[in-house]
């Protein structure tokens, strides 16, 4: 009787193999479920940049608003300011757009109320890095801008840090360029990206180059990610029911050669 008992229980190599199956299943189904939390982020996102990127320009928020701008609901929405570019205090950024590979045109914009606003005024190849080399497009005197407002991207990309030291930018870090470029005080914490319109005739800078289309493969990673947790929990099944059928057919055979 004792032998048989014994023999009901699954061996401990099995259940080393039961605890860490059970382990990845949770681990799968939890990455399943964030990828479907991610899924809805991503379909908010698309939703709101579709309805702020095309809607009427609106007045840029003045500092008053500043404190109170959040991403859900001011990132991409089109705004308008009117201003003067200060061009000598440029701020080329590494980019990769549609066109390639090549730099973002960022330029501080003063306007009537004494404001700063770094304005993206678009792309360039490298071989227009110099600013004298398409100096003869600067727009001057006061400029009306429209575009989308976008949040700062402070310290880098991610896998290159800005160097301000060096003056090599890898993200739009207003603050950070702010400072080097000595804007002092009164800078907006946003920038803009400008509208294609501002870069007529295949002119340079390009603007008109902000990514509105968004990857949204969540779905596809949470069916895989469930798909291996029911393939798992499969496996654990199987090796259950097959435990139990050879201590069954080992019980059979024990009893066989007990009666002989």
């Amino acid at each position: 009787m004792h032998s048989n008992a014994r023999g009901s229980r699954p061996s401990g190599t099995l259940v080393a193999l039961l605890i860490a199956a059970a382990l990845a299943l949770a681990g799968f189904v939890a990455l399943g479920v964030w990828q479907l939390h991610r899924l809805e982020w991503k379909e908010a996102l698309i939703q709101r940049v579709e309805r702020h990127a095309h809607a009427s320009p609106t007045a840029a928020p003045s500092p008053d608003a500043w404190l109170l701008l959040t991403r859900d609901a001011d990132e991409y929405r089109r705004v308008r300011l009117r201003g003067r570019y200060a061009h000598e205090r440029e701020t080329l950024v590494r980019a990769s757009t549609a066109l390639g590979t090549g730099y973002w045109v960022l330029t501080p914009l003063r306007t009537a109320d004494g404001l700063w606003v770094v304005v993206n005024r678009g792309f360039v190849p490298p071989e227009l890095r110099e600013r004298a080399r398409r100096a003869v497009n600067e727009p001057t005197g006061e400029q009306e801008v429209i575009g989308l407002l976008r949040f700062s991207e402070p310290r880098g990309s991610l896998l290159q840090s800005n160097d301000a030291a060096h003056d090599r930018w890898y993200s739009r870090d207003v603050q950070s360029i702010a400072v080097v470029r000595g804007l002092a005080t009164n800078v907006a914490p946003y920038f803009i990206d400008t509208a294609a319109g501002d870069s007529a005739n295949g002119e340079w800078p390009r603007a008109g180059l902000t990514v509105l289309n968004f990857n949204n493969n969540h779905l596809l990673y949470a069916a895989t990610w469930f798909a291996l947790a029911a393939m798992l929990a499969c496996t654990m099944g199987y090796l259950v029911i097959d435990e139990r059928r050879q201590r069954r057919h080992a019980g059979v055979r024990h009893l066989a050669f007990a009666a002989d």
